[in-house]
């Protein structure tokens, strides 16, 4: 029998922290497109009982909210990054300025991990000889932060396109069909999304299916009935 391998492709944690973030937009993307679009346009078909405003409006929806989500992914994601190189930074100049002090930090730190005594303090004396070493050993200890290449532009992108394929799915029946069928056909198909999308996840998260695809569903039945009732009341 052959031992098995130690590295697994299918762990997540064998593969790049970037490929999480990426997978957090893409989904976020598609949920947030599907959900928001198809409350809005629900309320609106309801509301107006006119197809060239429910096509026009879905359109001017996704358009803008892509947009906004794409650029406030990027916005976020950028800002926490030049906040992690601000703290790295004055980590640089504490280490310079008080480098006795730091080296006791890392030592306490150690032994708060649960290194033994001489352990801990052999690798702290070390650490304080490697000014490289010592800074990375702080930003993970001290500062929480792992080296990981941006993904802020990459993550942008990505929210930017996930959000317009997640948003025509409820939009696209309002193309072919008259309002009557393509109404009950949009929610139809967008829950059914929902609901496979959150299965998706489920490859990447190893969590409960069920509880993954359900918890999906809720959020944009939760949407869909806003939209409803919206759109009942404007349409009185």
């Amino acid at each position: 029998m052959e031992p098995p391998k130690r590295f697994n492709k299918n762990y997540i944690h064998h593969q790049k922290s970037s490929v999480a973030n990426v997978l957090r937009e893409v989904v976020f993307g598609v949920e947030d497109g599907m959900v928001s679009t198809l409350g809005s346009i629900t309320g609106i078909a309801i509301g107006s009982q006119n197809h060239s405003i429910v096509i026009l409006a879905g359109i001017v929806i996704i358009s803008v909210e892509s947009i906004s989500m794409g650029i406030g992914s990027y916005v976020s994601n950028i800002s926490h990054e030049e906040m992690n190189q601000r703290k790295i930074k004055e980590e640089k100049e504490e280490l310079r300025d008080f480098p006795e002090e730091e080296k006791e930090e890392l030592y306490q730190m150690y032994l708060m991990d649960g290194w033994s005594d001489k352990l801990a303090s052999e690798m702290s004396f070390e650490a304080s000889n490697k000014p490289e070493l010592i800074l990375k050993e702080m930003t993970m200890h001290e500062l929480k932060i792992t080296c990981e290449e941006s993904t802020s532009l990459k993550g942008g992108i990505f929210m930017f396109f996930a959000y317009i394929l997640g948003g025509l799915v409820p939009l696209a029946s309002y193309f072919f069909l008259p309002i009557k069928i393509a109404l009950p056909l949009s929610i139809v198909v967008t829950l059914a999304g929902l609901f496979f999308l959150g299965m998706g996840t489920t490859k990447f998260t190893k969590g409960p299916v069920l509880k993954s695809s359900l918890r999906m569903l809720f959020m944009g039945g939760v949407a869909l009935m806003v939209g409803l009732l919206a759109g009942t009341l404007i349409g009185q």
